[in-house]
């Protein structure tokens, strides 16, 4: 996980941005990097070869996110795409940037403490994108979980925080 996690947080954080525009941009990133790297091998082990081209099928890129999460998050897009062009959600999820700055909008939505816990944190991102922004407080399944946990304790061992 250590080599394929920091390959995907270069990928996601430091490669050069795609031109992301969408109907509400990101200014403000509630989640980290490191917190956004663990969310994406948890739900799809940064597998950036598993890419969608039918939004109908379910989930895309490597944040597997849905139209609906999308539209809610503002559609966002890429090189100028028009939000509302037949295959701007698909660019969009697809691209990591783009899916990223998507994740942060959504978190910005949908901000809660699902683990009443008394912090917005790293845990209740990872539940607000697993379960919705509305079923955050529910049972998170526990390959995710598992996955999600074993991301942050490595990288807390490598010291990062």
């Amino acid at each position: 996980m250590q080599i394929s996690g920091l390959f995907c947080l270069w990928f996601v954080g430091v490669l050069s941005p795609a031109l992301v525009r969408g109907q509400s941009h990101v200014l403000d990133k509630p989640v980290t990097e490191l917190c956004l790297n663990c969310i994406c091998e948890a739900i799809s082990g940064c597998n950036a070869t598993a890419v969608c081209i039918n939004p109908e099928k379910g989930t895309c890129g490597i944040f597997r996110i849905t139209w609906a999460y999308w539209v809610d998050s503002g559609k966002l897009t890429i090189n100028g795409e028009h939000p509302d062009s037949e295959h701007a959600f698909i660019h969009c999820a697809n691209d990591p940037h783009c899916a990223a700055d998507t994740v942060q909008n959504y978190m910005k939505q949908f901000n809660q403490d699902c683990n009443d816990d008394g912090e917005m944190d790293c845990l209740d991102y990872a539940r607000i994108h697993k379960l919705g922004g509305y079923g955050c407080k529910g049972e998170l399944p526990y390959k995710y979980q598992e996955t999600f946990e074993e991301c942050i304790e490595d990288y807390q061992d490598q010291g990062f925080e």
